[in-house]
């Protein structure tokens, strides 16, 4: 798959918000893939149930592709989807500055990346610790939020992602860190 250092296609990965949830906005990954090519987009690839799309296409701003993006799916799926887009070369940056180093991982512990798409206006501190010192935000760029929340029977995920949404907005969407690493991976074949 090319990157963004070719002259004519980049190489992106789309990410959508609240598919697949809870039954909530069902959306089949053939079908998925099957809208972006119809886009003209090349080398289609989906990962996973969230909505995790790879695909090369004519340079242009994430903002015109999400919105392209976004009208073809409400048109096939009948419902909005809200789009963030990255370049394979962004995530390669976050994938190099290593933003969970020294992070000790156990079972209980969660490594998220947090895509905004729009500049946060957020008031934290960074690197904020919830006073619980279940949750804590490691870095905040005005691309994205690298994030460490430690589950317990009092903190869970969608308690974290409240907080996420109150201090970066609603247009956000967070994908595991392992996630991140397949859609890097699938880049590579």
């Amino acid at each position: 798959m090319k990157t963004d250092r070719d002259d004519q296609h980049t190489a992106y990965a789309a990410f959508l918000r609240g598919i697949n949830v809870g039954g909530n906005k069902p959306v089949k990954m053939d079908k998925l893939k099957k809208a972006f090519e119809s886009l003209g987009f090349k080398n289609v690839k989906t990962l996973l149930a969230s909505g995790n799309v790879v695909f090369e296409a004519p340079k242009a701003s994430a903002s015109v592709l999400a919105k392209k993006i976004e009208e073809k799916l409400k048109k096939t799926f009948g419902h909005e989807i809200g789009v963030l887009i990255r370049t394979i070369t962004q995530l390669q940056r976050i994938e190099e500055s290593n933003p969970f180093k020294g992070i000790n991982v156990t079972p209980q512990t969660r490594l998220y990346v947090t895509f905004l798409s729009e500049k946060s206006k957020s008031g934290l501190k960074i690197p904020y610790e919830s006073p619980d010192k279940n949750f804590k935000i490691l870095r905040a760029t005005e691309n994205d939020v690298c994030s460490v929340p430690t589950l317990s029977p009092n903190c869970r995920t969608v308690d974290l992602m409240d907080i996420l949404e109150k201090e970066f907005g609603r247009k956000i969407t967070t994908r595991n860190w392992n996630t991140i690493a397949k859609v890097l991976e699938m880049t590579k074949s």
